[in-house]
């Protein structure tokens, strides 16, 4: 089977959960990878075949979007990356006509798909948001913010053959060709075995974030700090705080020794910490409310605390609250990626039967 298989760059996330599937899929197919933004060097560096396309992104200060430069940064984005987008499509359609494409919430090969008349499978997270019913409690006080983000998400993707949305969650589903599966989780993390610590894991996007050294400083256990400084060449230590470079093999280590984590609402973290029943306080990135959605699901199922601006006081409450959180975390179950990547095979070989057969195909969606 020839896949055509399609990441996007914001957010590295979309990237790690690739490059699992990817790992299976050129196994058995030939496949093609479309990226952009920092998954394109990523999954580059671990398999051939990885064009890199121009894509949207989101511009971040303080822990906020900030939306003026969204759309600046965009729009001069736009000048040098569509022509270049338009020179790949063209030269993938002449070397390369998919059965099938594959899109982690990837825009240009869902359009290379609907093109060439292929079935589009969609596989990520951020489905869950508009193919499935939230409760009143999760959605309170932002339900504005809940209806313009489902109205995004549906006209990312519309119309394709099947969704997989991968979820640590799982609320009803409330449209057809839509299948709910256990998040994809790396390698490292399946083979890590969870210790009990006393040190916090803080991971933290955003570098201007000017507050955080001295709300953790206060909780005066040490704290292993990722993201706050970086360009780092070694470790750098200031009383309770360690800030690191980033390294996968030291982040996943502090991850399965940590008492408990502090992090933004990003889903890939949370599904880590979930696996590895370590508790998280989420503290969403301001103006993205599937960070907010994910950390208020984390906090109804006990699993952690959701809190929308970071404090000392609700480090304190967080840490008050972490022996509920793990007796509760004790709870859940996934068997690996085992789920996931049987209901991707199944999907994919649906989905290849309708090669050449598009208007039957067309009724039926």
């Amino acid at each position: 089977m020839r896949i055509l298989y399609g990441v996007v760059g914001e957010g590295m996330g979309h990237a790690i959960r690739s490059r699992v599937l990817l790992e299976e899929l050129v196994k058995s197919h030939e496949v093609q990878v479309v990226a952009s933004g920092r998954a394109q060097p990523f999954l580059a560096a671990r398999f051939p075949n990885v064009h890199p396309i121009w894509g949207l992104t989101i511009q971040y200060e303080h822990n906020a979007v900030r939306n003026v430069r969204t759309f600046v940064e965009n729009a001069k984005g736009a000048l040098r990356g569509w022509p270049h987008n338009v020179r790949t499509y063209l030269d993938l359609v002449r070397r390369f006509r998919p059965d099938v494409v594959v899109s982690d919430f990837e825009s240009f090969a869902f359009y290379v798909g609907k093109n060439l008349r292929v079935p589009v499978v969609s596989v990520d997270n951020m489905q869950v948001i508009n193919r499935c019913e939230h409760p009143p409690e999760v959605l309170a006080g932002f339900e504005g913010n809940f209806e313009l983000i489902r109205s995004i998400v549906k006209g990312k993707l519309p119309g394709c053959f099947h969704y997989l949305v991968t979820s640590f969650f799982f609320p009803r589903v409330r449209k057809e060709r839509t299948t709910l599966v256990p998040s994809i989780l790396r390698p490292e993390i399946l083979a890590a075995r969870a210790e009990a610590g006393e040190h916090l894991v803080v991971y933290t996007t955003s570098e201007s974030n000017t507050d955080l050294p001295h709300i953790l400083r206060q909780t005066r256990l040490p704290c292993r700090i990722y993201g706050l400084r970086r360009g780092l060449a070694e470790p750098v230590v200031e009383d309770n705080l360690t800030y690191l470079p980033f390294s996968e093999e030291r982040f996943v280590e502090d991850l399965r020794t940590a008492r408990g984590v502090v992090a933004g609402g990003g889903f890939t973290l949370m599904s880590e910490a979930v696996y590895l029943r370590k508790p998280l306080l989420s503290v969403p990135v301001v103006g993205q409310f599937e960070q907010t959605l994910n950390a208020r699901y984390l906090e109804q199922l006990g699993y952690g605390m959701y809190v929308p601006k970071l404090s000392a006081e609700a480090v304190a409450e967080f840490l008050r609250r972490i022996p509920a959180a793990k007796e509760k975390l004790q709870g859940y179950a996934q068997d690996g990626n085992t789920v996931a990547l049987a209901a991707l095979k199944e999907t994919l070989q649906r989905a290849s039967q309708y090669k050449g057969k598009w208007a039957e195909w067309s009724r039926e969606s």
